[in-house]
């Protein structure tokens, strides 16, 4: 199956370029050649990010960024595999939280979440969605403590350097879309909010199961091994995404402005970090100009960026939102797969105006009209069927977003027409 998928090679953003082209400062001393050459990085970042492009593009030598993330990344699974109190007690000592129902074994994605803003000042850990740790507990400094010391520092900074990508880059846009939409828009929020996600393997999810039975045993850490073949066999029937047993998540549009996000580091359950099986990053997009679906395939260690539907508001449409789910190989039943996510949104208070925006985008659902195209799709490289599936689960912008209305109220509106009572994905 994997050998059969498109591979879509990312446009590759060098960092140095990215604050040359943010910077504010006077370009008048620079070489004709040389602001020729920036403004042709400009042009194809937008046509990348733009209504003809794929909605996505990598930043490549950021720096610190691989140190951190090599060592914050492998503490996803770590942190997915403690049982709860062990888990909830690292967590709190370093001030995060979830947004996942960690108690939940069959689960196939864990997130451990927190809020980061617009200043350094959340480096001390008393700002943010701090959690009061006990006097005993802080105290109390074991071999797993020891492990994690270095969780919070990590996430936060790793973080703020992601936040800073996705404010050049809305500086960047607002430049060439002729305003300071989106670059305001983000610096009105304040914050941002940090993901740090474990993806599961078939295997972590034996492990998690074995260890709740057995509580109390290996020290808080689950056992690598004694999982039986039946015992895989069960949970891979039930560790699917919506019925999709090579999903870890469904097809959906971010809804914020731009997610930012590490390269994924794929590990193994012995806990050794393993290459990527296909080479690409098992994160999948639907490209609307291509009528096409195509596995992203990112520079080693790159950040990659995503154009959320915020963003393709604030901007009457000249940047296109990423469609996009995250596949899993189901024959690697011991990959699991790790990434740091930052999602970066308007503030809940701010208003939405549809009055320059595209009418027949949002009167058609534009993302649903160019799904619609898909008979004259080649069956070979895409079965028509999962056309007809990402059009049924995936809801029209229109049906969210209504003139006026806050990114509270699009926030609310999205998440239940996706995951509520009677949601498109509520059975995910």
């Amino acid at each position: 199956m994997e050998e059969a998928e498109q591979a879509l090679e990312l446009y590759q953003l060098d960092y140095s370029d990215l604050i040359l082209l943010s910077s504010a400062k006077d370009s008048s001393s620079a070489s004709f050649q040389q602001i020729q050459r920036l403004q042709l990085i400009t042009q194809t970042v937008m046509e990348n990010l733009g209504p003809t492009g794929p909605g996505l593009i990598a930043v490549k030598s950021v720096p610190v960024a691989s140190n951190l993330r090599r060592s914050l990344l492998p503490l996803a699974r770590k942190l997915a595999l403690l049982n709860y109190e062990d888990q909830n007690r690292i967590l709190k000592e370093h001030n995060l939280g979830s947004d996942v129902p960690l108690k939940n074994l069959d689960r196939i994605v864990s997130s451990f979440a927190s809020q980061l803003n617009y200043n350094r000042t959340d480096m001390d850990g008393t700002e943010g969605e701090a959690i009061v740790v006990n006097d005993d507990i802080e105290r109390h400094k074991d071999e797993l403590s020891a492990e994690f010391e270095n969780l919070q520092h990590d996430f936060k900074e790793l973080g703020i350097r992601l936040m800073e990508i996705g404010l050049c880059l809305a500086r960047i846009c607002d430049g060439v879309i002729g305003s300071r939409e989106l670059e305001q828009s983000l610096l009105e929020s304040c914050t941002a909010k940090g993901r740090l996600i474990h993806y599961h393997s078939t295997v972590d999810n034996c492990i998690i199961k074995q260890a709740a039975k057995r509580k109390g045993l290996s020290n808080g850490r689950c056992p690598a091994n004694g999982t039986t073949k039946a015992s895989l066999q069960r949970a891979l029937a039930r560790s699917s995404c919506g019925g999709r047993a090579d999903l870890w998540q469904q097809w959906h549009y971010d809804y914020g402005i731009f997610t930012v996000l590490t390269d994924p580091m794929f590990i193994l359950s012995s806990d050794q970090e393993f290459p990527s099986p296909s080479g690409h990053t098992y994160l999948k997009i639907f490209h609307p100009e291509k009528d096409s679906v195509f596995m992203v395939k990112a520079p080693p260690e790159s950040v990659i960026v995503q154009v959320g539907e915020a963003a393709d508001i604030l901007s009457k449409g000249m940047l296109r939102p990423t469609l996009h789910c995250v596949c899993k190989p189901v024959d690697l039943v011991e990959l699991s797969r790790e990434t740091f996510v930052v999602f970066l949104q308007p503030a809940w208070s701010k208003t939405f105006s549809l009055l320059d925006y595209p009418a027949e985008r949002l009167k058609s659902g534009y993302q649903q009209a160019d799904l619609s195209a898909k008979d004259n799709h080649d069956a070979e490289l895409e079965p028509k069927d999962l056309f007809r599936e990402i059009h049924n689960i995936v809801p029209p912008l229109s049906l969210r977003m209504r003139h006026g209305m806050t990114f509270a109220e699009f926030s609310r509106e999205t998440t239940k027409q996706y995951y509520g009572g009677s949601g498109l994905q509520s059975k995910r």
